[in-house]
């Protein structure tokens, strides 16, 4: 991996790293980070003192946890954690609206930074690609770290086309809506093979379900994965059939990861 100083003597900015977090990140349940996330990764997070992030105090949480495998660089308490404005967490910040680039400063100076998310790669399901299109405007050298990326490890267990795919995000809260879109997005998969993935928060896994079991056809398949890597990881592929006769109760303080194909 590169250092900070070579970096330096080469463009005088520094690069801006992709940090995954564990899958855990901000739920109950803590794994051993050895176990989920590779030496590398841990070992370049340590040495960074500058940080970007959704919430500073679970930051400063995970920071403390690769402590106790990596030793930091500095003090905790002398990191720098910038984070993301709240209206960034709600409405997303890949439109483009929200101008990161005072969030860089460090790297424009030398220093190399960390982006971080709650939980896996930041910026994929989770806040944090203004940070990295701001980062690219500037000159800024972009490298994402290997870790636990919720949506791929759902995709590559749920035996649907892996060839083909694509993740809507969100579905919509109220449940004529959400029934709608259920039946968009089967009808899509049905038609042109690609699987269709998306997301839901733990308080909203069992509703979600619910609208899919009562609105998918019978042979669609229909696959849920949450907690993957995680001691009580769970991953159930089956026709919307198979889930009827024998529904699986979801874990409600993770978030789960649904995806539908043929």
């Amino acid at each position: 991996m590169t250092t900070t100083s070579t970096h330096t003597a080469q463009s005088h900015k520094g690069t801006l790293y992709l940090v995954p977090a564990p899958l855990d990140f901000g739920c109950d349940s803590q794994v051993d980070l050895q176990n989920t996330m590779p030496q590398g990764t841990l070992i370049v997070a340590a040495k960074l003192q500058y940080w970007v992030c959704e919430n500073a105090k679970s930051a400063r949480a995970y920071l403390k946890r690769v402590n106790d495998i990596t030793p930091l660089s500095g003090p905790l308490q002398s990191l720098q954690i910038q984070e993301l404005p709240r209206e960034v967490h709600k409405k997303g910040d890949h439109t483009g609206n929200f101008d990161a680039r005072h969030l860089l400063t460090p790297a424009l100076e030398g220093h190399d930074m960390g982006l971080v998310s709650e939980a896996g790669m930041p910026a994929v399901a989770d806040p944090g690609s203004s940070v990295v299109r701001a980062a690219h405007d500037l000159g800024i050298e972009v490298l994402p770290l290997t870790g636990p990326v919720s949506l791929l490890l759902a995709l590559a267990a749920s035996g649907l086309n892996g060839q083909n795919f694509a993740f809507v995000g969100y579905l919509p809260q109220e449940a004529t809506e959400r029934a709608k879109r259920v039946r968009e997005l089967e009808s899509l998969a049905l038609k042109t093979g690609q699987t269709q993935l998306f997301i839901e928060t733990p308080y909203r896994n069992a509703a979600m379900l619910q609208t899919l079991l009562h609105t998918l056809q019978h042979t669609t398949r229909l696959a849920v994965c949450s907690g993957l890597t995680l001691a009580r990881g769970v991953c159930r592929s089956d026709s919307i059939k198979d889930w009827r006769q024998k529904t699986s109760p979801l874990d409600n303080s993770t978030p789960a990861v649904f995806a539908l194909g043929r």
